[in-house]
């Protein structure tokens, strides 16, 4: 069996556009074009491009399409109106996190899942194993889709110069058919960087055209290409969880401070109801660690899996840090005892290579933008 890393359809325009690349989670990716800090500043102030067609798209249609998600996933999938997606998990029997998603309702017996790339597979088979009993389809698509993303306050007028879509109408969190570049796509309003924009999936065919007309348009407005290096800084600092860093099959959403998506109210049992019941539980008893924010005072970057001290002792763990390009400093998301959890709290440390940084605990995101 190859293990070459699959390559996206923009894979030699990158190339061509000198991009560093990397192998993320099997596929071979651009990790960033030129400064990061380039990058991520001009997705906060303009707008930036990315390739983002490594996620999972995996079809699932059939009358019963939605009440084998509302059993599969923990989410109240049946509830999503027509051109509407909502933010979910998969959990394991236990109750651990396989994957969180973004679940698309297509049509009224049609959805779309998107699964983060190192877990696709996964995914897509506890889907088809879930599917027994249910009159549904489930479906790879990975090989349909190349997705693109426009990121950032200029998006939305970058956009609407390829488009007669109503992008004025379209929600946060919703997706509709249009054409983009005039090729055929569905044209979601989400995004991980904290700032307005708008997910495009097309055909592969279609992608180096749809990215050479979004470059046109928005060289003007300060468009760049953007690699994976500044999508995780500016999902960072908007306080967006990453699967394997904030997430994995060893945390319960309760634990991750995320049990807002588990919908015990939806009719029927659903995979790990009855661990997450007690997870939920033990949740408001005795709070679990709390996922929160740390501000460094100094320069030295905290990275995942450091310890963080308070008063001589472990007090937790750091699980994403980076130095944030907009705050100027360096910055962590980190799982801290709860009686440490509250913003403002000082004398915590990140266990640097055996020296203790001083760090301050802030509310997440770091980073909100100007509505």
């Amino acid at each position: 069996m190859s293990t070459s890393p699959r390559l996206t359809a923009l894979d030699a325009l990158h190339r061509s556009l000198g991009a560093t690349m990397t192998d993320f989670a099997g596929w071979d990716m651009p990790l960033r074009y030129g400064s990061e800090r380039d990058e991520h500043n001009a997705v906060r102030t303009a707008a930036g491009l990315f390739d983002l067609s490594h996620m999972g798209e995996i079809t699932v249609t059939g009358p019963d399409a939605a009440a084998l998600l509302d059993f599969a996933l923990v989410g109240n999938i049946g509830s999503v109106g027509v051109g509407r997606a909502r933010y979910t998990m998969i959990c394991q029997e236990d109750g651990g996190i396989l994957d969180d998603l973004i679940v698309y309702r297509l049509q009224e017996s049609e959805y779309m899942v998107v699964a983060n790339a190192s877990n696709a597979q996964v995914v897509l088979d506890a889907l088809a194993a879930r599917a027994a009993g249910f009159d549904a389809e489930v479906r790879d698509d990975r090989d349909a889709y190349a997705l693109i993303a426009v990121q950032g306050p200029a998006s939305p007028g970058i956009l609407k110069q390829l488009t007669d879509a109503d992008l004025d109408g379209l929600k946060y969190y919703a997706g509709l058919p249009g054409t983009v570049a005039g090729v055929p796509a569905l044209i979601a309003r989400t995004g991980y960087t904290g700032e307005d924009g708008f997910e495009l999936f097309l055909a592969p065919e279609h992608a180096e055209g749809v990215w050479r007309a979004l470059t046109d348009a928005g060289a003007p407005e300060g468009l760049i290409p953007c690699g994976l290096s500044c999508r995780d800084t500016l999902r960072l600092e908007a306080g967006m969880p990453l699967y394997g860093h904030e997430l994995t099959t060893a945390l319960t959403p309760f634990d991750a401070g995320l049990g807002r998506v588990v919908k015990f109210e939806k009719e029927g049992d659903f995979v790990g109801r009855a661990a997450l019941s007690e997870a939920a539980e033990r949740a408001a008893a005795k709070a679990p660690r709390k996922l929160v924010g740390l501000v460094a005072a100094g320069r030295r970057v905290p990275r995942a899996g450091m310890a963080v001290v308070a008063g001589g002792e472990v007090v937790g763990e750091v699980t994403s840090g980076a130095p944030s390009p907009t705050l100027g400093k360096p910055i962590a998301m980190a799982y801290v005892d709860a009686a440490l959890a509250e913003p403002g709290t000082g004398g915590v440390g990140v266990d640097v290579r055996g020296t203790h940084e001083p760090y301050e605990v802030v509310a997440l995101p770091f980073y909100k933008r100007q509505k």
